[in-house]
């Protein structure tokens, strides 16, 4: 149910930007990092009240999916279309000359990431073809029946999220089944652990894409990433190994 696993999404989700807002508050203090001036509770009532327009895209797109009104992709299709619209008619931040740099510069990082896409698909069809990922498992599972085993395939680091769900997800689904998960969590853990893998190198196609609006060095931007790494490993660790995180709330509502 694509239903529940948008609510499992939710605590891993809160807890894993809990975790990062965390260790980037010890680097502000540590580093001393400036502060910015202090908002009463009125400006922050104004601020929130100009932003309920803007927050009303993540209500359409979640919620609507959830109850099933649209698919996935319907929802991302809903919700540009949405946010077009509150940019150039509520906030009037956009206008049509705007739209010639907004296209060349999508146009432009799109490049960019579809070549990544394209050489990622290559490269999982090679692995599917010559059934490396089934092998993997095979041996891993040889190994020890633990779900760490499961955990440690960081094959996001080589390979792009799309083909890696269609490839691995029949092949883990029924050894996690065989500890005991549940699969709306295995599903989580899944996109959680290839979501570390979007922002690895030398296939993470999300830090390249940070890195290109960024206008920032892949090198410099991954050796600062190292402590971020560090961190949303521990928070897989813990969707993995305590299930309650993801299966209240689905449990609850549906």
């Amino acid at each position: 149910s694509v239903g529940k696993l948008f609510l499992a999404g939710y605590a891993p989700g809160i807890l894993l930007g809990v975790a990062l807002m965390a260790l980037c508050y010890i680097f502000a203090i540590k580093r001393n990092y400036p502060k910015g001036d202090p908002v009463s509770f009125k400006e922050a009532l104004v601020i929130t009240k100009d932003a309920v327009f803007a927050i009303g895209a993540m209500f359409i797109i979640v919620g609507g999916v959830v109850a099933g009104l649209f698919t996935a992709t319907e929802a991302a299709a809903i919700g540009c279309i949405y946010c077009l619209l509150v940019a150039t008619l509520v906030y009037r931040q956009l206008s049509l000359k705007d739209m010639g740099r907004i296209l060349y510069n999508t146009v432009k990082t799109l490049a960019m990431i579809y070549s990544l896409i394209a050489a990622a698909g290559a490269f999982a069809w090679m692995m599917a073809y010559l059934r490396i990922p089934a092998k993997f498992t095979g041996i891993l599972m040889d190994v020890s029946d633990n779900k760490i085993v499961v955990l440690l395939l960081l094959l996001g680091c080589i390979m792009d999220m799309a083909p890696l769900i269609l490839i691995m997800t029949p092949i883990l689904l029924p050894v996690v089944q065989k500890f005991g998960m549940d699969p709306v969590q295995f599903g989580i853990m899944l996109i959680a652990n290839l979501a570390i893998g979007l922002l690895t190198p030398p296939v993470g196609s999300c830090l390249y894409a940070g890195c290109a609006v960024g206008g920032a060095k892949i090198e410099k931007v991954t050796k600062c990433m190292l402590p971020f790494y560090l961190t949303m490993v521990v928070v897989l660790l813990m969707i993995t190994f305590i299930p309650a995180l993801s299966m209240t709330l689905p449990n609850l509502m549906m």
